[in-house]
C-alpha cells in the first residue's frame, strides 16, 4: 500500500508541477497593450481634469451650502 501511495503522490506532484509550468507560461508571455494603457490613463486624466474645471464652482458651492446646513444643526 505505502507503495500505491508514493505513485499516486508522485503522479499528483507532476501534474501540480506541469500545470503550474503552463500558468507562469502564460502570465510571462502575456505582456498586454502598453501604449493602450498610457492613451487610456491619458485620456481619463484630460477627461477628469476638464469636467474638474467646469464643475469645480458648482461643487465648492454644493459644499459650503451642505456643510453651512450642518452648522445649524448644533
Amino acid at each position: 500500500m505505502p507503495n500505491v501511495m508514493r505513485k499516486l503522490t508522485a503522479r499528483a506532484s507532476e501534474r501540480w508541477l506541469d500545470r503550474s509550468i503552463y500558468v507562469f507560461q502564460v502570465i510571462r508571455n502575456d505582456r498586454g497593450d502598453v501604449p493602450g494603457w498610457v492613451l487610456v490613463v491619458l485620456m481619463t486624466t484630460g477627461l477628469v481634469t476638464g469636467i474638474w474645471t467646469l464643475a469645480a464652482p458648482r461643487i465648492d458651492s454644493i459644499l459650503r451650502n451642505s456643510l453651512d446646513s450642518m452648522n445649524g444643526i448644533r
